[in-house]
């Protein structure tokens, strides 16, 4: 049986100098490779034609670009584009493109399924199976017919991006480097229910936006009921952190919050949210909730989501309302690669 070769995409330039290193390649290889990776974004080895044949032959013996298309595509009529990728080890995870007037936004997932387990969440429901690598996170950008398009990136998708954060990091400083995309950092926001550890060191190591899944309710007591990792890392916890950096100029934060009808859709809570983001510059995104099968949650309409608001901004909280978008596709993230996994196990999605 052949040898798996390993993948180039996704190595930070560091990474790709020892790889040139070992094969006795010229220093100056690194970032001729690193060039025809991120910004020529080739398909194959042999297209590095500024390396010697020499040095291509000897790349190509244990190496490979790496990129991988998509197996599947749905696509909506509001222009969203869910993308499904197979995995080395046969599992299936999402990226969605939303465009959006003159921004094109490429929502990625950090892993296979998840720990955190949120009642929400279709994503939860498939327990984790596994990290996924820079390369497997990078390749979403990279493989996807949109990517010259894309505006903007969110870490929204499949996965909690702090409970990967090593490989995670390594995809922002290929995307935000001179060596990779040359992305400013504002380009990026990076979502995750607050892991401590993570999110200091996120916060100290990346300079994109934050967004913290505050998601059903300020109350802990409730906030616990709905997101198991609250009783692990409080949102109280989070403020408190928060607290300690500046989020007044270049970077942003915001916090999401899935509005779900008769559980926190009251002013009760918009209250809460005032009280408890009292001192921080942020925003609140609320968001329609997108049914998913055997959760007894309900969106509300519209009108609940303005009226919620208006108090929110009245009150000194700027919130916005997320357009829903790509209802007509499997829109909860989640719910493509479970419908692909039942489906290849011959179970049928309910």
């Amino acid at each position: 049986m052949e040898t798996p070769k390993t993948a180039l995409l996704g190595r930070t330039l560091d990474e790709i100098q020892q790889i040139v290193r070992n094969l006795g390649m010229p220093k100056f290889a690194a970032k001729q490779i690193a060039s025809w990776l991120y910004d020529k974004k080739v398909e194959t080895i042999d297209e590095m034609t500024n390396l010697s044949l020499k040095h291509r032959e000897a790349l190509k013996e244990g190496y490979e670009v790496g990129a991988s298309a998509p197996v599947e595509e749905m696509r909506s009529v509001d222009g969203t584009v869910k993308y499904l990728f197979r995995t080395p080890t046969r599992n299936f995870i999402e990226a969605v493109y939303i465009p959006d007037e003159d921004r094109a936004t490429l929502c990625v997932s950090s892993q296979v399924g998840c720990k955190m387990n949120c009642k929400f969440c279709m994503t939860g429901k498939q327990g984790f199976t596994a990290n996924l690598t820079a390369n497997q996170i990078l390749n979403q950008i990279y493989s996807i017919p949109e990517r010259e398009k894309l505006t903007n990136l969110v870490f929204m998708g499949m996965g909690e991006p702090f409970d990967n954060l090593d490989e995670v990091l390594k995809v922002l400083e290929i995307l935000t480097s001179e060596y990779g995309y040359g992305w400013s950092p504002k380009r990026i926001t990076v979502s995750s229910v607050g892991l401590k550890k993570g999110l200091e060191r996120f916060l100290n190591e990346s300079d994109c936006h934050l967004a913290i899944s505050m998601h059903n309710t300020p109350i802990p007591s409730q906030r616990r009921d709905l997101m198991p990792a609250e009783k692990a890392f409080s949102i109280t916890e989070i403020i408190d952190i928060l607290h300690n950096y500046d989020f007044s100029k270049q970077r942003r934060l915001s916090f999401e919050y899935i509005v779900f009808k008769g559980v926190n859709d009251s002013l009760i809570y918009a209250k809460e949210i005032v009280k408890l983001l009292r001192g921080i510059e942020c925003r609140v995104n609320l968001i329609r909730f997108h049914a998913i099968p055997d959760v007894d949650l309900e969106g509300v309409d519209m009108e609940a989501m303005t009226t919620f608001r208006d108090y929110l901004t009245q009150h000194g909280v700027f919130a916005t309302i997320r357009a829903s978008r790509g209802e007509d596709i499997f829109a909860a993230c989640g719910m493509l690669s479970t419908a692909k996994q039942q489906k290849e196990k011959g179970v049928t999605l309910q």
